[in-house]
């Protein structure tokens, strides 16, 4: 059988970029994709490949990526039109590029895979996204690292760029902390993936097409809700079980979900908080959450389970998480632990069937170690005691 490999050269790179910080830093770099100006929290993933992933995640709203990996964009980017047989696209976590802008090293100005049908730089044209390269990406991580994430702008622009100016509007800028994500990325109405089976409902607080699918992977229908969906419209659709999304911002903005995950542990409906879902499940049961320094976002954040004693590999991207010296006055006790800086990656509650994770176990891009998570989901909607196992 032989493959037709596929290349394609970029065609909106190398105009007039500039990375600006909210410290006073100016990096000058290479603009691609989209010419215009944005505003957004600077963050920066570890990962070394998933691009196309990574850049669809919703949890990426509102936040400039950056990527550590120094090579990025030569195997270009698949057709956003392929749908796997549940209506699920088959390679995006959702239906447009989230991140506001996005910064590397190496633009790779040469794409080929046998399923690209554009380069990266023309994908970010289209979704009008702007990019930079040229910047060192690996001392901007360790910069972030010391002194934790911030506001930055990144220009792209066909002429000189005023850079005293775009200072003056980044310091009047919105932060990231205060904005309301929610309506952007949430749906707005019901949705439905399969037909057949029982339900799970997903609470959509920015839910990655992954998580869908290995819900459907389980055998379960889908009924995927707004953020804000009462208790009484999630047990409208008789669900087996809940799963709260991933999603991006502050999870104290989030205030009806919270309150519809108070009726889900007291009414002991088999739930599974992932990510801000995990945050929402934590403050619901009278936990605190806080914002990290700068994060977890990558594919090789090690956890440790710590009803095994045994270490996963996940795929993580989150700016908050649970506080857990406020667990001991709660019912719920640890799960997991990162293995880098002893931070919350798990909990399950002492006596509901209700358990929460704040790394992604359907990784996309990312190890697969932990997609059992989904299983002790089934488990308690079985009527297994996933606490035992």
């Amino acid at each position: 059988m032989r493959v037709t490999i596929s290349i394609k050269k970029a065609q909106f790179a190398n105009k007039y970029g500039k990375l600006i910080l909210s410290d006073g830093t100016v990096l000058d770099g290479k603009g691609f994709g989209y010419q215009k100006t944005v505003f957004g929290e600077l963050v920066f993933n570890t990962g070394m490949v998933g691009y196309t992933e990574t850049l669809t995640d919703p949890s990426y709203a509102g936040q400039i990526l950056t990527l550590t990996y120094p090579l990025i964009g030569n195997y270009g980017v698949p057709d956003p039109s392929l749908m796997d047989k549940s209506g699920i696209s088959q390679f995006f976590e959702s239906d447009k590029i989230q991140a506001r802008g996005l910064v590397v090293h190496e633009l790779s100005e040469v794409a080929s895979h046998w399923n690209l049908i554009m380069t990266l730089d023309e994908w970010l044209y289209n979704e009008k996204v702007p990019g930079i390269s040229g910047i060192d990406t690996r001392e901007l991580t360790k910069k972030l690292r010391i002194g934790g994430v911030m506001m930055a702008a990144l220009v792209v622009s066909d002429s000189e760029i005023d850079v005293e100016s775009i200072k003056k509007q980044l310091a009047e800028a919105k932060s990231y902390s205060s904005e309301e994500f929610m309506d952007q990325v949430s749906t707005k109405e019901a949705q439905t993936y399969g037909n057949e089976g029982d339900s799970i409902v997903v609470i959509d607080t920015g839910v990655k097409n992954a998580i869908i699918r290995n819900i459907r992977d389980l055998g379960y229908r889908v009924v995927k809700l707004p953020w804000n969906a009462t208790i009484e419209k999630v047990l409208s659709y008789n669900p087996k079980g809940v799963v709260l999304s991933n999603g991006p911002g502050d999870p104290e903005k989030c205030p009806q979900t919270i309150q519809t995950a108070k009726h889900l542990i007291e009414k002991n409906i088999p739930t599974l908080g992932i990510c801000l879902g995990a945050q929402i499940i934590g403050l619901a049961g009278g936990a605190e959450t806080y914002k990290l320094k700068y994060g977890h976002r990558g594919q090789n954040k090690s956890c440790l389970n710590l009803k095994n004693n045994q270490v996963y590999v996940t795929s993580q991207n989150h700016g908050y998480g649970i506080n857990p010296d406020s667990l001991g006055k709660t019912d719920f006790e640890l799960w997991f632990t990162n293995t880098d800086d002893n931070t919350v990656e798990g909990i399950k509650h002492k006596q509901k069937k209700v358990i929460a994770v704040q790394f992604h176990p359907e990784a996309s891009p990312g190890p697969y170690d932990c997609k059992y998570v989904f299983e002790e989901l089934k488990s308690l909607i079985k009527g297994g005691d996933s606490n035992k196992k």
